[in-house]
């Protein structure tokens, strides 16, 4: 679930922390005005955003017409390049061969063919100049192909992994992945769970303790 900017978890907590980025991406940006990283955008900082729904593109590219600091990328995010058929659930549209996602496991949506669509895949790695210091992540199951072909290492990452009966189908190589590439957990949210690179700043107790709760 997105927010606007004056109730943006992600911004705010960012701000109380006094981290500064130079170039922010999101993948999965759905509508505009409640994108996890508008507060950022709205400070002038580069912004990439990523989005494969058509109806969702125009919508960005209208948004931010006076902005000169965003590029949009109209793509999947996905293990391979090419055509990708997902399934258009609007704010929960996910990939076909996905094995689970949000709608299948809380909406128990059953695949109706009307709702597929084609759109156009990339490896995050063709987008990726190494440059992304903060990076948000929500595409309803395939956050793990972000960070496998993930080129920079932001300092802070939010991915979402659950929520309600919905576990990310890989939740395990997630964990791997930050594990072995230096990121700890900052906090968690309903869907949502934040990293941060080893060493960014020291988690206060209150901070900690939540993670225990």
């Amino acid at each position: 679930m997105k927010s606007n900017r004056l109730n943006d978890t992600l911004y705010q907590k960012c701000m109380k922390k006094v981290l500064k980025f130079t170039h922010v991406a999101e993948v999965g940006v759905w509508n505009p005005e409640t994108s996890n990283i508008l507060g950022f955008i709205i400070d002038g900082i580069r912004a990439s955003l990523v989005e494969p729904l058509p109806g969702k593109i125009e919508s960005i590219n209208q948004y931010f017409l006076n902005f000169k600091n965003i590029m949009v990328f109209p793509y999947a995010i996905y293990d391979r390049e090419g055509e990708l058929e997902l399934y258009d659930r609007g704010a929960s549209a996910f990939v076909s061969e996905l094995k689970s996602s949000p709608a299948l496991a809380n909406d128990k949506y059953i695949a109706n063919p009307e709702d597929q669509i084609t759109v156009q895949a990339r490896l995050f790695s063709s987008i990726d100049d190494g440059t992304i210091d903060l990076l948000s992540v929500d595409t309803e199951g395939c956050e793990w192909f972000v960070l496998k072909y993930m080129i920079s290492k932001p300092k802070v990452i939010s991915l979402e992994t659950h929520g309600r009966k919905y576990v990310n189908p890989f939740i395990n190589e997630i964990v791997q992945w930050m594990k072995d590439n230096g990121y700890i957990e900052w906090y968690r949210e309903k869907s949502d769970t934040i990293y941060i690179k080893n060493g960014t700043f020291k988690l206060t107790v209150f901070e900690k303790l939540r993670l225990l709760i």
